[in-house]
């Protein structure tokens, strides 16, 4: 596997960078880091390599958005394709909300760049830089001048089996089974590039009896094997809920288990698929952080959905409450008009404010940032000093 990736040290982030102030201190490091990513409890049906593709969902819940009807009117109007499914209440542009400056990105070019995707394909891998369409693929790919090596790469395939409406990941509800020698191959690839924090993803796999947690598992045993020193991190679906599969691969020699709330209770059912839900992402990011001692718990969310400061502040309370680690937030880019409307762009400054008062009330470290994603580079540094902490300790 390859995808040598390079940033300039303070920011930057894995599913997407955002250059902020908000960054742990500067270290002189030359280590590699590879990330085998997921696409956590999302999925989109905007294009779909199989027959029985999930459509977004249609719930007429009630929430706070407005125009939603104007909406639908001027999606209609509009000269784009048609798409699956057709608009839904929450869908569509939003001709009033114009995309600031600061999240203006250039078109992916460069030598780099191409040299990644190269490889990539070559080595038939997916990434979730490709598959959501992130938009930092440019930056990340192409690299920078700290010497750490970074790939987005996503196991248990391509096809997501849920439907959220953020997500532009494909979706089917029979997606093609996992390639049981994924597990040890990824193991031999990432030890031949030395590397050195490793994150390991996947898209939902509600098909599979434990939801690939036991892929999952085999992978972390199989990388630690081939390098014992090694830092794991896994970002995964929510298993349906099943904490016996939560605690397997709590205790596979895991280093930091992640797990994306996405959003504020309100909007769940907006936001995310049926099957996924507040209380079921709280209660296993809880079991994680109890199953073994010394976890250190991570999870993100998604700003510009329309949810108040206030509903953000329960949401952190409630992530405290349950002692969770690491918290990521950044601003939703909606991906097609098929998708969620943005309501808000968030301005840098909010995010700064967010990111002190998260660390006010407890968290360990907050990346807080227009163009921060899940996995948040800048911070994995810092993620590695905290688990060598948190070794130690339990040491003791």
């Amino acid at each position: 596997m390859m995808l040598i990736q390079q940033f300039k040290s303070p920011p930057s982030c894995n599913f997407s960078n955002f250059t902020s102030n908000s960054t742990p201190p500067s270290q002189n490091h030359n280590n590699v880091r590879f990330s085998i990513k997921n696409h956590n409890s999302s999925s989109s049906s905007v294009s779909s390599t199989d027959s029985t593709p999930i459509t977004p969902m249609n719930n007429h819940l009630n929430d706070e958005s407005s125009n939603s009807a104007s909406l639908m009117s001027s999606s209609a109007s509009s000269k784009s394709p048609p798409y699956p499914g057709g608009m839904g209440p929450y869908t569509g542009r939003d001709p009033n909300v114009k995309k600031p400056s600061w999240l203006r990105q250039k078109a992916p070019q460069g030598e780099k760049y191409q040299e990644v995707k190269t490889s990539l394909k070559r080595l038939k891998l997916n990434t979730v830089c490709e598959e959501a369409q992130c938009p930092n693929i440019g930056e990340c790919w192409n690299g920078g001048e700290d010497g750490i090596a970074t790939a987005t790469i996503m196991l248990l395939g391509d096809t997501c089996t849920r439907g959220c409406r953020f997500c532009a990941v494909k979706t089917s509800k029979n997606p093609a089974p996992p390639d049981p020698m994924e597990p040890q191959n990824t193991a031999e690839a990432i030890a031949s590039f030395g590397v050195d924090y490793i994150v390991l993803t996947s898209v939902d796999r509600d098909d599979l009896p434990d939801g690939g947690s036991g892929h999952f598992t085999e992978t972390v045993k199989a990388m630690k094997k081939s390098k014992p020193k090694i830092m794991v991190e896994c970002l995964t679906s929510d298993f349906r809920g099943d904490l016996e599969a939560v605690s397997m691969l709590a205790n596979s020699g895991l280093d930091v288990f992640a797990h994306n709330i996405e959003t504020v209770k309100r909007l769940q059912r907006i936001v995310r698929d049926p099957r996924a839900g507040y209380e079921q992402s709280l209660s296993v990011l809880k079991h994680a952080k109890v199953s073994k001692k010394g976890m250190i718990t991570k999870t993100s969310i998604m700003l510009g959905l329309g949810e108040s400061d206030d509903e953000i502040k329960e949401t952190m309370a409630d992530l405290r409450a349950i002692d969770v680690d690491i918290l990521t937030l950044g601003q939703y880019l909606q991906p097609t008009p098929l998708h969620l409307t943005v309501k808000k762009y968030v301005t840098p400054e909010k995010f700064e404010f967010w990111k002190e008062y998260g660390e006010s009330i407890g968290f360990r470290y907050v990346a807080s940032g227009p163009l921060v994603r899940s996995s948040y580079r800048a911070g994995e540094l810092f993620v590695q000093t905290m688990v060598k902490e948190s070794k130690s300790m339990v040491s003791i």
